[in-house]
């Protein structure tokens, strides 16, 4: 224990003295937080606005939807023109009993929102003029709370991404750091096993990761950006252990195979960031095309990106950990065997 307690200590103390490491791993994740946090804060209008020709109980109908901002012009021409300036997204254009939607190839989701809007507003008039009783009806209703803010989403898949950066970048560094100054050869020599560096290691990681934790949510948690926890919200401190766990041993293999700090943050860089993006972290993976979506289940970021989301937000239990722990234990115990087995204590 007095080794275990010694080399915990050290590397706590090197950490903290380290101020490019500090920067990395707490400013420059939280920064994103920060400034997503402020974009999203003030949503804003979630109506779409487009140009409307003419009168009519259709234009009526369509500003009572409020999914619409409607936006009157006196002729055909100077709307159709504001669409092709790419200003406007459609135009709505009633000529009597003629409805006539304009609209920009280029922006194709506004575009089709605007349509579908539009027919059906007109399939319901339709229906309404020949006395023909609707035989089905719609009812949408949120899984969510409609009063969550997008602080909410931003929070658990940015602070995962902070603990991927300190878990691969912290056992990285350090590997490296220590073969090229011969520290691991002194520890070699000295009466410490290998568990006792490894698992003080570890403990330095995991207890760096409940500290992101911790500063990561009461920043989001501001009256600035009013994030609210959710159910059984506790329940991501064990994600949090074993993401640093998985993230760790992907740091131990770059170890293992660079021989400077520039090789391997560069390494590190090269994992982190795409699996970042390809993990949902900085936009909903659901909107990806579906064999990219394949390929993001792959990476263990992905799967703490959706148990921490299930947890924090949609208020789940226990139940939401079972596929994200077994995925990261797996990714763990697989990625550290090889680099258990590619480990080098000097070059």
């Amino acid at each position: 224990m007095t080794a275990f307690r010694s080399l915990s200590t050290a590397m706590i103390k090197g950490f903290l003295r380290d101020r490019m490491t500090l920067f990395f791993v707490f400013l420059f994740p939280l920064m994103f937080l920060v400034v997503f946090g402020l974009l999203f804060s003030d949503p804003g209008s979630d109506k779409t606005k487009i140009g409307t020709v003419g009168d009519g109980p259709v234009l009526s109908a369509l500003e009572q939807t409020g999914a619409l901002e409607l936006e009157k012009y006196g002729d055909s021409a100077t709307a159709r023109q504001k669409v092709n300036d790419g200003d406007l997204p459609a135009v709505v254009v009633v000529d009597g009993d003629q409805v006539e939607v304009v609209f920009a190839a280029s922006d194709q989701v506004a575009a089709g929102t605007v349509i579908g809007i539009v027919s059906g507003v007109v399939d319901k008039m339709n229906l309404t003029a020949a006395g023909v009783p609707p035989r089905f009806t719609v009812e949408a209703t949120s899984v969510e709370d409609a009063s969550l803010k997008p602080i909410q989403y931003l929070t658990p898949g940015i602070l995962s991404w902070a603990i991927s950066i300190s878990g691969v970048f912290g056992s990285a560094l350090t590997m490296v750091s220590w073969r090229k100054k011969q520290v691991l050869r002194r520890i070699r020599l000295a009466p410490v096993s290998t568990t006792t560096v490894l698992t003080s290691r570890v403990l330095v990681s995991v207890g760096t990761a409940v500290a992101q934790g911790i500063v990561f949510v009461a920043v989001a948690m501001l009256p600035l950006f009013g994030l609210q926890l959710t159910g059984q919200w506790y329940l991501a401190l064990p994600l949090l252990v074993l993401g640093t766990m998985a993230f760790f041993a992907i740091g131990m293999l770059v170890g293992a195979f660079c021989k400077t700090e520039e090789a391997a943050s560069g390494a590190a860089n090269l994992i982190i960031m795409p699996m970042a993006f390809l993990s949902g972290t900085f936009f909903p993976v659901e909107n990806a095309p579906a064999w990219l979506q394949a390929v993001s289940n792959a990476f263990p970021l992905r799967h703490m990106n959706d148990g921490m989301l299930d947890v924090l937000v949609r208020g789940k239990g226990i139940e939401a950990l079972l596929l994200p722990s077994a995925v990261l234990i797996a990714f763990t115990l697989t990625i550290g065997f090889i680099a258990a087995r590619v480990f080098r204590w000097e070059d």
